[in-house]
């Protein structure tokens, strides 16, 4: 048997075995890497964060979707309100929709504001007791 397609062979076996890991170690690493970022700035490492702290940050997530919920309702408005076809009842529905998602944004963010108000009282008052 030749030698040089008997080196060849072997290494491409080896090669072909051996990528699918090598591809596979630097997303997981990536992904570690992501983990430990994200729970740091969420504040989940160095200790268990205080009460407060866990409260803010449920409402902050909490908001959020809120708001994400709300950009649906706009898009969805957005979109009767195009395919009304000059249809006054229709159009007039899409406006009231999208008057609802403005006053859902002006709560959704005096929400927010509040929460970030009162919550950073508390934090400030407990840390200087």
């Amino acid at each position: 048997m030749n030698y040089k397609k008997l080196v060849t062979s072997a290494g491409a076996a080896v090669a072909g075995l051996a990528a699918p890991w090598v591809a596979l170690a630097t997303p997981w690493d990536q992904a570690q890497v992501y983990m430990r970022n994200v729970s740091t700035g969420a504040g989940f490492v160095g200790g268990t964060p205080d009460l407060p702290t866990i409260v803010g940050k449920i409402i902050n997530v909490v908001l959020g979707f809120l708001g994400i919920i709300l950009l649906f309702y706009v898009l969805y408005a957005g979109f009767l309100w195009m395919t009304s076809g000059g249809e006054d009842k229709k159009a007039k529905e899409a406006r009231t929709m999208l008057m609802n998602a403005v006053v859902g944004l002006v709560i959704i963010v005096a929400a927010f504001a509040i929460s970030n108000f009162v919550m950073g009282s508390i934090i400030s008052s407990a840390g200087n007791a």
